[in-house]
């Protein structure tokens, strides 16, 4: 598992490749969520990377998303593997959190 970050704008951009499973979620969640501290926080999550997910993902983008936007900012998902959208689909996480097919679309979302 690898973990990217960079900065567009004022956009934290995290890409994640390989699996998240329980084992890989505790350090992408320690990677994560200090960018989500700042009030008004803008996190892109590139999910084009991602192999497989459990549902300590799931937990991970819920906590991240909850986090983000209690403090006033915005996150958005791209770039979701048709196998993994289909599970956030079902699981209705699709409905809760911002997606968009690109990086730039992304981007443009978060405003």
């Amino acid at each position: 598992m690898e973990i990217r970050t960079r900065t567009l704008g004022q956009v934290n951009v995290v890409e994640i490749i390989g699996e998240i499973d329980g084992s890989t979620a505790p350090a992408i969640q320690e990677k994560i969520l200090p960018l989500a501290d700042k009030p008004g926080s803008k996190l892109l999550l590139d999910m084009g990377g991602v192999t497989f997910m459990a549902s300590a993902g799931l937990r991970l983008q819920l906590l991240m998303y909850r986090k983000i936007v209690g403090k006033g900012g915005k996150v958005v998902l791209v770039n979701i593997p048709p196998n993994l959208a289909a599970t956030m689909e079902a699981t209705g996480f699709l409905d809760l959190l911002p997606h968009r097919d690109s990086v730039e679309d992304g981007v443009a979302a978060l405003g």
